[in-house]
């Protein structure tokens, strides 16, 4: 009998937005063909984006542009006022667009107005009619602040019961990812990266004492950030999740130069990034009996050591990796409602 699938609690605080059509290349090039040129140029010459950054801002950029088509007359990028950005964006306000996705639509087409237009098609001889061309997107925008789901960190116990779920169900590959994740503090685009070869690395010692800690320091691998190859970091790796490394490394039945690794019939391949948004929705959220989606386990990781009192700014520098204290701040969900309430006591 097939196994009853549990009500999943969704934790949402709204409606999820209606999704954008999707811009083929076919829709783009249908386009005005001044805006379809100019778009191309920018995305082929920059470099200061990741791959995945560029691949949004492509994204973002198409839907913008074919807005501009079918609600603004296909007019040029140099004819478009603050009035029509508005216009756009209250398009997105409308189809219940979060607040997160509204800045990111926004800052796409700001960067390119920016970054782009302003700096080198303004001062381009084939293009006098940019010659006073401004940001239209800067100035009287606001962003209407709103948010989707509530973010509920994972629980040391939920963290617990899923392990223990994971265990019974024979699911080692899950068991190493979720304590990778929860453990480590990485998004799942470095967890992917992560080679067989840190088990036989030695474990850090402290440089006062000699004495070996319970952690090893990873290889490098490529986070989010600048450029094409985004932020190189190295992460810490607790015993915790080495233990689970080294009992899915002796279930899976073959070598790999990767840990987070798939097989289908007789082809093996390192794990996709798609392959956590199935696990978190279809594993996970049945274990927990709420939505779990791949973007908590970040938080819940800083969250949870900042529960056990570990200071913010080590969490911030050696765990989730982060420039600036002030970052890191946005992963903190601690539950402030004790501190709040102690206030006027």
């Amino acid at each position: 009998m097939a196994k009853k699938k549990k009500d999943i609690s969704m934790n949402m605080l709204r409606e999820r937005a209606l999704k954008l059509p999707d811009v083929t290349e076919e829709m783009f090039l249908s386009c005005n063909q001044h805006n379809v040129e100019l778009i191309q140029e920018y995305l082929e010459t920059n470099n200061l984006l990741s791959p995945d950054t560029l691949k949004q801002y492509k994204s973002a950029l198409y839907q913008f542009v074919y807005y501009v088509k079918t609600s603004l007359n296909d007019k040029e990028f140099y004819k478009i006022t603050k009035r029509d950005f508005k216009r756009y964006m209250s398009y997105l306000v409308n189809r219940g667009m979060s607040s997160s996705g509204l800045k990111f639509k926004k800052s796409a087409v700001s960067a390119f107005c920016s970054k782009f237009l302003e700096i080198f098609i303004i001062e381009d001889a084939e293009y006098p009619e940019y010659r006073t061309f401004r940001n239209f997107t800067t100035g009287t925008i606001e962003i209407p602040k709103n948010q989707t789901y509530n973010k509920i960190p994972i629980s040391k116990e939920e963290y617990d019961l899923i392990m223990e779920t994971l265990l019974e169900d024979e699911n080692y590959l899950g068991c190493a990812w979720v304590a990778t994740m929860f453990n480590v503090g990485c998004r799942r685009s470095a967890c992917i990266q992560f080679k067989s070869e840190i088990i036989n690395y030695p474990y850090a010692t402290d440089k006062k004492t000699g004495k070996e800690l319970n952690y090893k320091t990873s290889h490098f691998v490529r986070e989010k950030g600048k450029g094409m190859d985004g932020k190189v970091v190295d992460y810490m790796i607790p015993e915790e999740v080495l233990k689970y490394w080294r009992l899915w490394l002796e279930k899976r039945g073959y070598e790999h130069e990767y840990i987070f690794t798939v097989k289908h019939a007789d082809e093996i391949k390192v794990m996709s990034k798609t392959w956590a948004d199935s696990f978190c929705s279809d594993v996970l959220s049945d274990i927990v009996g709420r939505r779990i989606n791949v973007h908590l386990f970040k938080a819940s990781c800083v969250t949870y050591m900042l529960e056990q009192g570990k200071s913010l700014k080590t969490v911030s520098k050696h765990v989730a990796k982060h420039e600036s204290i002030e970052t890191t701040m946005i992963y903190d969900l601690r539950d402030d409602t004790e501190e709040k309430n102690s206030l006027f006591d």
